[in-house]
């Protein structure tokens, strides 16, 4: 599975009636974001992107305008030198986007090999074009997006998804967000921080009322 800034994303987000569909893109947008420094026609069509959504007042209406108007208010390449502040640069980044880091203080450690297996169980591997482990941010939003959008539905399920949400996103994007929001440098991404950490608490609430 190989993951890309998909730019057409940013400017359907807003205008979908289709729950499923939203929120299938919105992980789409984020792990596009969170994989590599956004490509300008990714950022470009943020920028252009609707910050009013079809029923008013919506939950992730503000965080969605907040983000957008940051990346109006910031240029290509004020966003970029962000990314490679965070998260880029040489040895340690000043924050991880993998959850076993969150999760036991430690790269490569046991939640990762469980996502393995847990992705071995869904027929998913790691793409070869993919320089980064598989529990990296972007990638398990990735699997969310296949989860709701593939057509296998032996996988892409609600039971799927609530599995592999609470035990591989859940426990630890939360952490991950207030890192990014604590850290002076961010921006951009201290505002994409705060529609994550939305958008995690709807996905949570949904998935409890399937319960």
């Amino acid at each position: 599975m190989a993951i890309k800034n998909d730019s057409s994303l940013a400017s359907q987000l807003s205008n979908t009636l289709d729950e499923e569909t939203a929120r299938s893109e919105i992980y789409g947008l984020i792990a596009g974001a969170f994989y590599t420094s956004p490509a300008i026609e990714f950022i470009a069509q943020i920028r252009v992107a609707v910050t009013e959504t079809p029923a008013a007042g919506a939950f992730l209406e503000e965080p969605w305008r907040n983000f957008v108007g940051v990346a109006r208010s910031m240029s290509d390449q004020a966003i970029k030198a962000e990314y490679e502040a965070l998260f880029g640069g040489v040895g340690k980044p000043e924050i991880y986007l993998y959850g076993s880091h969150y999760l036991s203080g430690f790269l490569n450690e046991k939640p990762l090999a469980r996502l393995r297996t847990d992705l071995n169980s869904l027929g998913l591997e790691r793409s070869e074009l993919m320089r980064d482990t598989e529990d990296h941010f972007a990638y398990v939003c990735e699997v969310m997006r296949y989860l709701i959008a593939g057509e296998d539905v032996a996988v892409a399920n609600l039971t799927r998804q609530r599995e592999f949400f609470s035990t591989h996103i859940q426990p630890w994007a939360n952490q991950m967000c207030d890192a990014i929001q604590n850290n002076p440098k961010a921006n951009f991404y201290a505002a994409l921080a705060e529609l994550v950490r939305a958008f995690m608490g709807v996905e949570a609430q949904g998935f409890d009322m399937l319960v």
